[in-house]
């Protein structure tokens, strides 16, 4: 019986990494293809290196759902949500020509999840869990929900972040401050997770799987 569980369980791993996080590298690749060399100075330059990366990261999150459904069987409501988010906001960013809009999506999504997890966490609700569609063998309740808890909390740092970046930055700054700042700290914030979740029941070879699929938020 547990082995064929085992055997209908999806496995995610570095697949599941590469569709959450695919999107965001095609926008970055995209748009350096496409922007001036001199930034600043081709305003004309850089609004269509924005609307081409949008084009792309919309393309690719579409994509990268229809991947997950068709390789991992599945896809949660967050990867749901965030593909829509995509869509809308760049949908106007394209229409609008306005960069503001893709760089206010995920402080909007950070706070709205941020919500959700703490307005659940005081109900004693995980809604991560309900989010992810996930159930780590052995995990306790109160695992989960201490895991929504500090991922809550989480998210509002990265929303703080992401807002205060969108205002003091340029646009190519902050976009590449989402691969190389906003990705690190998510997979270190997964990562101090890890004894936590230990302690609550996670099973070992689940270590693993948690440290590779963060929630997604991009």
């Amino acid at each position: 019986m547990a082995d064929e569980t085992a055997k209908q369980k999806p496995k995610s791993g570095w697949l599941n990494l590469a569709v959450d996080y695919g999107p965001l590298l095609v926008f970055f690749l995209v748009y350096k293809y496409y922007a001036p060399e001199s930034a600043g100075e081709d305003t004309a330059g850089e609004i269509l290196a924005v609307i081409q990366g949008t084009g792309a990261f919309i393309i690719a999150a579409i994509a990268a759902l229809a991947i997950s459904k068709w390789r991992l069987g599945k896809v949660s409501p967050m990867l749901w949500l965030s593909t829509a988010m995509i869509v809308g906001f760049g949908a106007l960013t394209i229409y609008f020509q306005d960069e503001r809009f893709i760089q206010w999506k995920p402080t909007i999504v950070y706070v709205l999840f941020a919500v959700v997890l703490l307005v659940g966490y005081a109900k004693g609700k995980s809604l991560l869990k309900v989010l992810l569609e996930a159930a780590f063998e052995g995990l306790s309740d109160e695992g989960w929900l201490k895991l929504s808890r500090n991922w809550g909390l989480f998210f509002i740092v990265l929303a703080a972040l992401n807002s205060a970046m969108v205002f003091m930055v340029s646009f190519e700054t902050w976009l590449a401050a989402k691969l190389w700042l906003f990705l690190p700290l998510t997979f270190l914030f997964t990562f101090t997770q890890v004894p936590m979740l230990m302690r609550h029941g996670l099973a070992v070879e689940e270590k693993e799987e948690v440290i590779q699929d963060p929630p997604r938020t991009e």
